[in-house]
């Protein structure tokens, strides 16, 4: 069992001082600057996104399966409503829209890894570099080695408008609070919109990855190399990770809105 060591409280002054001690001016204000590129990067892709999909400038009322449609692709508009079936075909052409905007500004992520360990942050090394590893492996190891399983599918626009929405709200979040104000609408699609984003960005995530596996799928063997036994592995971990996280922001949810919160400027990216 590991000891626990007694902590000694500073006196109240010495704590209300250390409170107020925020990162060093000009750290300050790259995250501020960090932070407000990165809304700008996720809103843009989110624009670009929800313009492929729903046809925002009515460009794109019609579209035939687009190229190289999976079988399983077809199986499933054929089971859908027909009103559907032109947000699904749309849906399929949005890695050609948004692919490169998506890899580019979700790679910038990993300078995140660099404020934890600078202590710009007050992030969890571990959890900051989970959370932006398997964003730069769905980026880089699924949807950029495996482009005909992936670049067509639906699900990588679920997952992008899923991503794009929650870091649109983070971000933002973020840059107010190191400005020392966080607006009540902010904080409560902070805290509120991972009810219906965590569940369809994990999911897409999970099954833009089983959609690369060989077949069959469930088999035990090294088919298809490690890196394929790597992602049945990842498949099969997505799940509890999924619940992990969002029993996490339930608990936070709680805090924030269950009792006394103050902006504090050496912001916890979490």
């Amino acid at each position: 069992m590991a000891k626990i060591e007694e902590i000694q409280e500073p006196p109240p002054q010495a704590a209300q001082a250390k409170k107020r001690k925020g990162p060093p001016a000009l750290v300050k204000y790259y995250l501020v600057l960090y932070n407000v590129l990165s809304t700008a990067g996720w809103a843009y892709i989110l624009l670009i996104t929800a313009n492929a999909v729903f046809n925002l400038d009515g460009t794109h009322a019609t579209v035939p399966p687009a190229p190289g449609a999976a079988t399983v692709q077809r199986q499933v508009e054929a089971a859908l409503p027909a009103v559907l079936v032109p947000a699904i075909r749309r849906a399929a052409r949005a890695y050609a829209a948004v692919g490169a905007q998506t890899a580019f500004v979700q790679s910038f992520a990993a300078l995140e890894v660099l404020h934890v360990l600078l202590g710009w942050v007050r992030s969890p090394l571990g959890t900051t570099l989970i959370q932006v590893g398997s964003r730069l492996y769905l980026v880089w190891g699924i949807t950029h080695l495996f482009p005909q399983e992936t670049h067509t599918n639906p699900l990588y626009a679920s997952m992008v408008l899923s991503w794009s929405l929650t870091e649109v709200v983070r971000y933002s979040f973020y840059a107010f609070s190191l400005l020392g104000t966080e607006p009540a609408p902010l904080v409560f699609l902070r805290y509120t919109l991972f009810y219906i984003l965590y569940p369809t960005g994990a999911s897409s995530e999970a099954f833009l990855m089983y959609a690369t596996l060989p077949q069959p799928v469930l088999s035990l063997g090294l088919q298809g190399g490690l890196h394929a036994l790597v992602r049945k592995v990842l498949f099969v971990t997505w799940w509890p990770g999924l619940y992990v996280m969002y029993t996490h922001m339930m608990k936070q949810r709680r805090k924030v809105f269950g009792g006394g919160r103050s902006a504090n400027p050496k912001v916890k990216q979490a």
